[in-house]
């Protein structure tokens, strides 16, 4: 836990060097604080850069109320994260940083050349000049009496700090950085810590081997996915999908990937309705389909009638009965609302990103942690999940700068007071 401060220019770690991390570490920097990043990683961001390889998705131009919307049941928590930086404000910052931006047609906001690697490159730059250090290959192991526990390549070193403000990210690609490590860690303290689960992941689904060998790998074009939730409540999204060995990823799946995995967590499987041919309704199809084959096949007819491709009709086989496949309304039917039963999720370590970690009631309006004074916690760490879109990047940065404003805040009273 960090020591009383000693003197007007008191000392902050930063635990975690991604957006959350660095976003506070300017913020802190920017208010005359001695300021120390440490990341386990050889260089900081790594996550947010592999995120960036197929194009950096920095936010979202929708508007407020439903942006807000997108983080589900902790919406008014992000939500006044949010007011203190959204997205036109996080435009306006990476602007500030000699990166333009432009907005796509699906309303996701980019970097003009679409990359992340120079964004992190001018703010790093731009950190380092405003007194920032940047401890690299510094592995959080927790406390030792008041003072921090970092295992390096030169051992184990301990260091002091005023006030520490964690941004540990929370536990899918594990490989850089993002492990979960620091739950156990917290809940020793008596922290409230909502077990890890994988947000924005694929599904897994008892496929029969033919599916299997013949259409794994394969993409699902253009469907709307539905998913009724345990209150009732219909969750519709239209994208496409991949089929793999065991299930079903992309993103239609991650878009309604919360909903899923709620339901698999709570029955054991969660069923997934596929409309097939979102621009044709169930009459169409139904009269199309009773009309006489001619000596064609149901493959030939479906291809032909419905515009359904090779994949799509192995899928109706999978999951319809032969009676259902027999009768041109029930098969017109299940084209319309093909029920996918989802047994479980892919691990933690594969997801985008994750859900659960430190609960709001843990922490004050500040992000302080309500028994360990001086420690706050930002970013993927907390208990809040966001669908991919620039979603969950944007509330990473405001609550870094949050959290960080909680620091100086009350470093400022501690001092005072003392």
């Amino acid at each position: 836990m960090p020591s009383s401060p000693s003197s007007s220019t008191a000392v902050v770690a930063v635990i975690g060097g991604g957006p959350a991390g660095l976003m506070a570490a300017e913020r802190l920097a920017r208010a005359g604080l001695t300021v120390r990043v440490y990341d386990a990683m050889p260089s900081v961001g790594r996550k947010f850069l592999l995120a960036g390889i197929g194009g950096m998705n920095i936010t979202h131009s929708e508007p407020s109320e439903p942006f807000v919307g997108r983080y589900r049941e902790a919406a008014p928590w992000v939500g006044q994260w949010l007011q203190q930086l959204d997205g036109p404000a996080l435009r306006e910052w990476i602007h500030g940083l000699g990166i333009d931006t432009f907005i796509g047609s699906s309303g996701r906001v980019f970097p003009t050349d679409m990359k992340a690697a120079p964004l992190l490159r001018a703010w790093l730059k731009r950190l380092r000049e405003s007194g920032v250090s940047l401890h690299t290959r510094h592995r959080w192991q927790g406390w030792s009496e008041q003072q921090l526990v970092f295992d390096t390549s030169q051992g184990q070193a301990q260091v002091r700090a005023d006030a520490v403000l964690l941004a540990l990210g929370g536990g899918s690609w594990a490989r850089l950085g993002s492990d979960g490590a620091w739950v156990p860690w917290l809940r020793e303290r008596d922290v409230e810590v909502r077990s890890l689960l994988p947000a924005n992941c694929g599904f897994t689904a008892d496929w029969s081997e033919h599916l299997r060998q013949r259409f794994a790998g394969q993409p699902l074009k253009q469907m709307i996915g539905r998913v009724m939730d345990s209150n009732g409540r219909c969750h519709e999204r239209r994208g496409e999908g991949i089929l793999t060995r065991d299930g079903l990823e992309g993103s239609l799946i991650y878009a309604l990937s919360a909903e899923l995995r709620d339901l698999i967590c709570r029955q054991g499987h969660a069923e997934l309705q596929l409309d097939l041919t979102p621009d044709r309704s169930q009459q169409q199809l139904a009269t199309l389909l009773a009309q006489p084959r001619k000596g064609q096949s149901l493959s030939a007819v479906l291809r032909k009638r419905a515009g359904l491709d090779p994949l799509k009709t192995a899928l109706l086989h999978e999951c319809l009965s032969k009676n259902q496949l027999a009768d041109p309304e029930q098969l017109a039917a299940g084209i319309k609302a093909l029920p996918v039963r989802l047994t479980g999720t892919r691990p933690l370590d594969e997801a985008i990103s994750s859900a659960g970690g430190v609960k709001a009631q843990a922490l004050n309006d500040q992000l302080m942690l309500k028994n360990m004074l001086g420690v706050f916690c930002a970013g993927e760490m907390l208990d809040w999940e966001a669908p991919t879109g620039g979603y969950l990047l944007t509330a990473c940065f405001a609550s870094g700068l949050v959290a960080a404003e909680g620091v100086i805040d009350w470093l400022s009273h501690a001092l005072t007071a003392k």
